[in-house]
């Protein structure tokens, strides 16, 4: 196992699967640099861990995504990993209409991730290394009634992870994280009242988000000639 600290990036990070990432890896001695949008989130993960940098950073800003990586290589001297975590599940029917949201999914899950691998490549392509994770779901292999877009979202996120890791010279390596119902606070966004009565149920059984966590650490952890390309992480109670 490779075990020399790195310097990881995280978006997303001020609750769920995003902190319990910036938390595992500081703790095992990567410098983190924490982006989200909830200033007030983000000083309190701070405070949990000293090697814990926090930024302010909406996904869906392309040049402030620029800047978030861009001052962490300014800052450490490098950029090791880009774990792209951000992302919304306001599900509903498509009969419901919530365009809104739709578009707000969009921006977030996909855009949001192309505005990461943007800002990333030119700076593992100058280095000759580097290590970029997508955070994905099962919807990205599934669809279920009110999962239509995002499930949308999630196999586009799979399908341009995957071809990055296709096209990427063999320096880069390309990891897709893929969880299942993880105790988050996704389902709050849920406004459409059909969408979440049935994801009470759904999610009757999860798992913490440090489970996620753990992949990601596993991933990271491998020597520079294993990429582990797509890890897909349930409860164990889970089957759909």
């Amino acid at each position: 196992m490779e075990t020399t600290p790195k310097v990881v990036l995280v978006t997303g990070a001020s609750s769920g699967i995003g902190e319990a990432v910036a938390l595992r890896l500081a703790g095992e001695g990567h410098q983190v640099v924490a982006g989200a949008r909830r200033r007030d989130r983000l000083e309190a993960l701070a405070d949990k861990h000293d090697n814990i940098r926090v930024r302010h950073l909406d996904v869906t800003d392309r040049a402030g995504v620029a800047a978030f990586v861009d001052e962490a290589g300014a800052e450490f001297g490098r950029v090791d990993v880009l774990v792209n975590n951000a992302g919304l599940m306001p599900l509903s029917r498509l009969d419901a209409l919530l365009v809104d949201e739709w578009d707000r999914m969009l921006d977030v899950n996909v855009r949001g991730l192309l505005h990461g691998i943007a800002a990333v490549l030119p700076v593992f392509h100058r280095q000759g290394g580097g290590h970029l994770v997508t955070v994905a779901s099962v919807g990205a292999h599934e669809v279920v009634p009110t999962s239509a877009v995002y499930s949308a979202t999630k196999f586009a996120a799979w399908a341009i992870t995957e071809g990055l890791r296709l096209e990427a010279d063999p320096s880069l390596r390309v990891t897709t994280i893929t969880p299942g119902v993880v105790e988050s606070e996704l389902a709050e966004t849920i406004s459409d009242p059909v969408a979440r009565d049935a994801m009470k149920h759904y999610r009757r059984n999860s798992i913490p988000p440090d489970a996620i966590a753990r992949a990601i650490s596993y991933a990271l952890d491998q020597p520079a000639d294993v990429d582990v390309n797509e890890i897909i992480v349930r409860p164990t109670r889970q089957r759909g």
